[in-house]
């Protein structure tokens, strides 16, 4: 029976005292991080990538100014706000009626290594830092290195020192009972590896991590930030709306008027297309497979008829004497060099396999652009009530598309980052007769009572608001 309990306490003492050594040496010496993740991490996020209960805490310093009073707040908000301190009335009456917890032991040194971790500049030393400026001004953000590696080695490590333990464990016990002159088989490691007890563990893990794997891929759907897939056209925002300043709502013209933002039909193309037939960006070829799709002959400024009745190779005929045409008026040659068929016979394979439609087999057909914006199907957004009723640049959500080359996604559309916006961003009330309603703002507006009212105060943070 000693070896019994001796056993059970070897194991879980052995065990706790080297996953407590092992796991101290893996934790990064950045205290701020660790100060943020045991603190603030289960309502802020450092950015606005996460959901979170509270605003988040990147460039608090900057919008507090005092650092005295913001360190005061981190220990006591609530004394803060009764005292009537103007920054902290401001955030209650924005958050309230969440009060956040107080931290009356955090030394100053704490509080500033963790204030410098959520602003990306913590360097190992404690303190906010005053002269970590880039150029003008911008932060240095240092990027964070996975542990995952040295996460896995460990568990790797207590792995194999549990499977040592149970096989000493199970040679005491032989020990044992052979002096109380009883025979115990001593157990193989085959034997300990298929024994009930690693068997359940083995299937409670793999619950787990599935769980956990789904749970995480599920909350990370849409949010892939800096995605930028090659479409069958090479499109450039940075010429369209860069260079010639066509305004977004021109192709884009539904996202003013409906749910949807849908990408433009080959007329609006054709719109400029029917005149402008040479790619300033990337040549005649990506122009020509807008023509393809529709039947538009830019040689003769005429749709072709019975266009969708013709051969691949009739086809085919059309748009590489236009390509052959264009490359000769360019290159102001009189024939075409062999280059100048190599070219126009790539350029050709390039339009065809880009327009081919899979279901259809042919040349014709809508131009299939590929999707880099998208929401779960249980969140509900509406792109006429944020541009046109909030009037909203493009650009807040999906940045400055006029320099991009290749379109991506800039912002993570997550739920903290959406809420957040929500909780900071002023509702243009004046000449908005969406807006003339609510009565009790507009008055506390004009007698001063009220400075701003944000889309959290008309009703922004309701689940019902986004959700189905």
């Amino acid at each position: 029976m000693i070896y019994k309990h001796l056993k059970i306490k070897s194991i879980a003492t052995i065990l706790f005292m080297w996953m407590t050594l092992t796991l101290s040496a893996a934790v990064s010496a950045d205290a701020g991080k660790e100060l943020f993740k045991n603190n603030c991490a289960a309502c802020h996020s450092k950015d606005m990538r996460s959901a979170a209960t509270g605003p988040a805490l990147g460039g608090s310093q900057a919008r507090w100014a005092d650092d005295v009073a913001l360190y005061k707040w981190i220990r006591n908000s609530q004394a803060m706000i009764q005292s009537g301190h103007p920054r902290s009335v401001e955030l209650w009456n924005q958050y309230k009626p969440t009060v956040m917890t107080a931290f009356p032991k955090l030394t100053d040194d704490e509080i500033g290594s963790l204030l410098a971790y959520v602003n990306g500049v913590y360097d190992g030393t404690y303190g906010p830092k005053k002269d970590v400026a880039a150029g003008a001004g911008a932060a240095v953000k240092t990027e964070e290195k996975s542990q995952l590696p040295l996460y896995l080695i460990i568990a790797a490590v207590l792995a194999v020192l549990a499977l040592l333990l149970t096989k000493i464990i199970s040679n005491l016990n032989q020990i044992a009972a052979a002096k109380d002159g009883e025979y115990v088989e001593a157990k193989t490691i085959s034997q300990i590896l298929t024994s009930k007890g690693v068997v359940t563990f083995l299937i409670f893990a793999a619950i787990i991590l599935g769980a956990y794997t789904t749970v995480n891929k599920a909350t990370e759907l849409g949010r892939q930030e800096g995605y930028a897939p090659d479409q069958p056209i090479k499109f450039s925002h940075a010429t369209h709306a860069g260079v010639n300043k066509i305004d977004c709502q021109y192709c884009h013209d539904s996202a003013r008027r409906s749910k949807h933002s849908s990408i433009p039909g080959t007329n609006t193309c054709m719109n400029c297309h029917a005149a402008i037939k040479n790619g300033s960006a990337y040549g005649t070829a990506e122009i020509t497979k807008i023509y393809a799709s529709i039947g538009y002959d830019p040689a003769t400024n005429k749709y072709i008829e019975n266009y969708e009745s013709k051969t691949e190779d009739e086809i085919k005929a059309i748009y590489t004497k236009w390509i052959g045409d264009e490359y000769k008026r360019v290159k102001e040659k009189a024939d075409l060099d062999s280059e100048g068929e190599r070219i126009v016979s790539t350029q050709w394979a390039d339009i065809k396999k880009s327009l081919t439609n899979d279901r259809k087999k042919q040349i014709q057909g809508p131009i299939e652009w590929v999707k880099i914006h998208n929401l779960p199907d249980h969140v509900y957004f509406n792109h006429a009530q944020h541009v046109t009723v909030g009037k909203l640049e493009c650009q807040t959500c999906h940045g400055k598309v006029e320099g991009m080359e290749v379109l991506k996604q800039m912002s993570p559309l997550s739920m903290g980052w959406c809420i957040n916006c929500h909780r900071q961003t002023e509702v243009k009330f004046k000449d908005n007769a969406y807006y003339a309603n609510y009565t009790r703002y507009h008055e506390e507006l004009a007698s001063g009572k009220r400075d701003k009212v944000t889309v959290a105060d008309i009703g922004g943070l309701e689940c019902a608001k986004c959700h189905y």
